[in-house]
């Protein structure tokens, strides 16, 4: 499974077809961690109690997605964490239903309830604030389940202690050399959290490698083997931070 997965091609599918994402999940994994067992969707009991706690069905992609991940925080909770049902929350406004908070509980990631009807609805984001002055709510991505296919490539730069990940402050020469070595992944443009007015985040694939451009400030790489991570480190010299 591992030679035969195309990440470009899987992921430009993925954020076609919600059907698709699914099917790039479980082919991410296998390629670049375990598979996908049978019992990894071990919430789908709880997704009914958390829809009569929450007063409202669920949309499918959330279902679906908890259902496939539920069970692998090495793909979803690296960094920042992916909800279990029973953690699944309306912010304080009741504007949003929160399904993802980032590590230190700055930010997170929320469904417009008024879009809770739809069976893949968009997501958007909030910074944390104050009562007196909460921070809005801002558009992250246009569908669940591309948040997915972005949630599992983000939470994979965290996801090994082995010699097959690092990162670095990025240079204003970076982006450049990257759009000409590495192949741009149709994941959409979307804000990084930090820096939501600033540029975008955009992922790259090379050689069994994945290259995120945070939003110009910051190179994340996660690699398959320690040897496409030196050709990355190579292709973009620089004080990479888990050099030897």
């Amino acid at each position: 499974m591992s030679e035969r997965f195309d990440v470009a091609a899987e992921v430009a599918a993925a954020c076609r077809d919600r059907t698709r994402a699914w099917r790039f999940l479980r082919g991410f994994a296998a390629a670049w961690s375990t598979p996908l067992a049978g019992d990894d969707g071990r919430y789908r009991k709880e997704l009914a109690a958390a829809e009569q706690r929450l007063g409202t069905p669920l949309p499918a992609a959330l279902r679906e997605a908890l259902a496939l991940l539920g069970g692998r925080e090495d793909l979803t909770s690296n960094q920042d964490c992916l909800l279990r049902p029973d953690q699944l929350h309306y912010d304080e406004t009741g504007r949003a239903l929160v399904w993802r908070l980032e590590n230190q509980g700055v930010a997170r990631w929320g469904i417009p309830v008024e879009d809770l009807r739809l069976p893949d609805p968009p997501v958007i984001f909030q910074l944390d604030g104050t009562y007196s002055a909460p921070e809005p709510w801002r558009p992250f991505l246009d569908r669940f389940s591309v948040a997915c296919v972005e949630m599992v490539l983000y939470e994979a730069l965290f996801g090994s202690d082995g010699d097959d990940h690092d990162n670095r402050e990025a240079g204003d020469a970076d982006p450049g050399v990257i759009e000409r070595r590495y192949t741009r992944l149709a994941v959409p443009d979307y804000p990084m959290w930090a820096d939501p007015d600033g540029p975008p985040v955009r992922w790259f694939h090379g050689r069994d490698a994945l290259i995120c451009d945070h939003a110009g400030a910051w190179i994340w790489v996660r690699t398959r083997t320690p040897e496409a991570l030196r050709a990355v480190r190579n292709t973009l010299p620089g004080d990479w931070h888990m050099r030897p």
